[in-house]
């Protein structure tokens, strides 16, 4: 556990100490902030019969600039340890793969995780602001947080195993973005899919981030979004363990 932490801090390090991660955090903030705005406008000039919580997390705005996040976050992971040189000096060090895949990947969440705070702090600004005690409902909070959160871990899985893959950090991103942006898409098919089997759907439908998203952001808590997100991240970053430790040997 040791080295673990030890690698922990290193990736942390590499990240806050790097311009990158503020001019994400401070355009990401500044884009959902412009949108958070808008939509309470258009709330106060026409009912809606939807929660701000829903509306922002609906906006196909939002998705746009998060679909942008993942590759930015986790192309440079392994490809630029590739690119150096370093990684077989890291693989070769007395520390297990398995904690290098991790240390990677949890510091990229809690990057992630200080990404998306400012999002939510907005909900808690609007209403000391207005002082509406019922501004929005806490179960529809809880629950946008609690998807955008699984569905981060599976993309920084997703993230994790394309940069693991090749020493170029533009490849890693695009592989990254079109995977990401094709699983979220399928949930799509579900609307547009009419001539489809309804078992066929049934199942689309169970790897629909639209669909987990409209439940989730209701505050309808559902425990099968749960199991595969966290499945599919640990599928993904099993992969990355495999293509790492493949290299490891051949060093």
């Amino acid at each position: 556990m040791r080295q673990f932490f030890i690698l922990l801090r290193k990736e942390l390090r590499s990240f806050f100490l790097s311009p990158l991660a503020y001019v994400i955090i401070a355009l990401f903030t500044f884009l959902n902030g412009w949108l958070f705005s808008s939509i309470v406008t258009a709330m106060r000039m026409k009912v809606n019969q939807h929660s701000l919580v829903y509306n922002l997390f609906d906006s196909g705005w939002f998705w746009m600039g998060y679909f942008f996040l993942f590759p930015l976050l986790t192309m440079r992971l392994f490809a630029e340890e590739k690119k150096l040189g370093t990684l077989e000096t890291l693989l070769t060090a007395p520390v297990r793969t398995a904690q290098v895949v991790l240390a990677k990947f949890v510091a990229t969440t809690i990057l992630y995780i200080v990404i998306m705070l400012p999002i939510f702090a907005f909900f808690f600004l609007f209403e000391d602001i207005t002082g509406e005690s019922a501004a929005f409902q806490k179960g529809a909070f809880y629950g946008a947080a609690a998807i955008l959160l699984l569905v981060g871990i599976f993309n920084i899985a997703i993230g994790c195993f394309a940069s693991s893959l090749t020493s170029n950090q533009l490849i890693a991103a695009m592989i990254t973005f079109v995977v990401v942006v094709l699983h979220y898409f399928l949930g799509f098919i579900h609307y547009f899919g009419a001539k489809l089997p309804a078992e066929l759907l049934a199942k689309v439908t169970y790897f629909s981030t639209v669909e987990h998203r409209h439940l989730f952001t209701e505050g309808l808590i559902d425990s099968r979004p749960v199991i595969y997100y966290l499945s599919s991240a640990v599928v993904m970053l099993f992969l990355t363990h495999h293509v790492l430790e493949r290299r490891r040997w051949q060093s």
